[in-house]
């Protein structure tokens, strides 16, 4: 969903008589985040996707929904309590899953909106999230969509026999790594056509 979003967005701002400086100013971030989400290399957070959608004068759930139907690529989402990890993940997915729309959250309630408002595919999960559990966060999802596939990362092995029980279908211990991604595609439970 990153480029219809960003290819939404631009219309929208467009249609708003607004250069792309304008709408950062109002949205107050820098004019390089309104152009990495313009041509798809970046997704903001579901907080600034509503700011986006209030400030260019449309529903939330509509910007989100609008973009939606024009790319019916497989939605991939990555949550992981830590920026650092979250900014330096989201390329490696892109580059081992391009035929997917790659979204990621820091925080588990954005993360868990979006999921609600999107058919997501593949969630890959930190295990650790702050005060939170991303063990626990899988079983929510898997609630709202039993046939999401869950892989979790870690950076502790010891964690392995917990995830299990959760529900999910792959783990992956940190840093992320492209071919590591690839080799969990055929072990999905629920295979998903175009995500490589």
């Amino acid at each position: 969903m990153t480029k219809s979003f960003g290819d939404t967005v631009r219309r929208l701002r467009i249609e708003s008589g607004l250069s792309q400086q304008q709408l950062a100013d109002r949205l107050h971030v820098g004019r390089p985040s309104v152009a990495n989400w313009e041509v798809g290399r970046r997704m903001p957070d579901v907080a600034t996707v509503a700011l986006i959608a209030e400030t260019l004068g449309v529903d939330t759930a509509a910007l989100l929904a609008a973009a939606e139907k024009s790319d019916g690529a497989p939605n991939v989402l990555l949550v992981d309590d830590s920026p650092i990890v979250l900014e330096g993940g989201l390329p490696i997915l892109r580059q081992a899953l391009p035929g997917a729309n790659i979204v990621g959250f820091t925080r588990r309630q954005e993360a868990v909106e979006y999921f609600t408002q999107n058919p997501v595919s593949l969630a890959f999960l930190d295990i650790e999230l702050g005060r939170s559990s991303g063990l626990d966060l899988c079983r929510e999802l898997l609630r709202i969509r039993p046939r999401t596939n869950v892989i979790y990362l870690t950076g502790y092995r010891e964690y392995a026999f917990d995830a299990w029980d959760t529900g999910a279908c792959g783990f992956l211990l940190k840093p992320l790594d492209a071919e590591e991604i690839l080799r969990q595609i055929p072990k999905l439970r629920y295979p998903v056509r175009g995500l490589i």
